[in-house]
């Protein structure tokens, strides 16, 4: 298989912390690929019609995608239990909350990357970051409990989001005003498949 991806996508490092964690990184080639929204590679177009990456190629099957897709289908391929049987629907919603923290920030990166100083819309962008900071404020207070139990998929989703805020938004200093979400942070990201995956570029 051949997972098309960016050193430095958030949703790249949650799909190849999941490799790590389900021990599949020897079954796995990493292919670097641009995802510009301006021009993706052809064989990442080819792989997701989208031009969005991560894409998971597969020698008996469609390429996979999004993130969410694959690190299911991983997970399901190694039989690791990431997707808690007893808390399913806990996990799933811890999951798509980690996710929207990196579509909001990297939405936020992509406004000062590729649109023109004169049209960049800071109210716009303001917007984007409130929405995280909510999502932070929730992660700090009602999952807390969630995040220090068994290793699951949410964990993993939170844990590559708050690293990408650091990655690209460290000014923003999220840490501030959420004690309980840095201290579990403090811990998860030294994990060795944290190590293994910081983001790059």
């Amino acid at each position: 298989m051949k997972l098309m991806y960016s050193p430095a996508s958030p949703f790249v490092r949650k799909t190849v912390v999941t490799l790590h964690e389900t021990g599949q990184t020897d079954d796995v080639e990493l292919v670097q690929v641009t995802a510009s929204p301006y021009g993706p590679d052809a064989d990442l177009v080819a792989a997701n019609p989208m031009g969005k990456i991560p894409a998971l190629v597969r020698p008996d099957g469609p390429a996979l995608y999004d993130s969410r897709v694959i690190c299911r289908f991983l997970d399901a391929r190694a039989g690791t239990g990431l997707y808690s049987d007893t808390h399913t629907w806990e996990t799933l919603t811890l999951e798509a909350t980690g996710d929207a923290i990196m579509e909001a920030a990297v939405s936020m990166v992509y406004e000062g990357r590729y649109r023109p100083e004169e049209k960049q819309h800071s109210d716009w962008v303001e917007g984007q970051w409130t929405k995280i900071t909510r999502a932070l404020d929730v992660l700090n207070t009602r999952w807390i409990s969630h995040l220090a139990g068994p290793l699951d998929i949410g964990q993993i989703a939170v844990g590559c989001a708050l690293g990408y805020l650091d990655f690209r938004l460290e000014a923003r200093a999220w840490r501030k005003g959420h004690d309980g979400l840095a201290n579990w942070y403090a811990d998860f990201r030294a994990r060795p498949s944290m190590c293994a995956t910081a983001p790059q570029g």
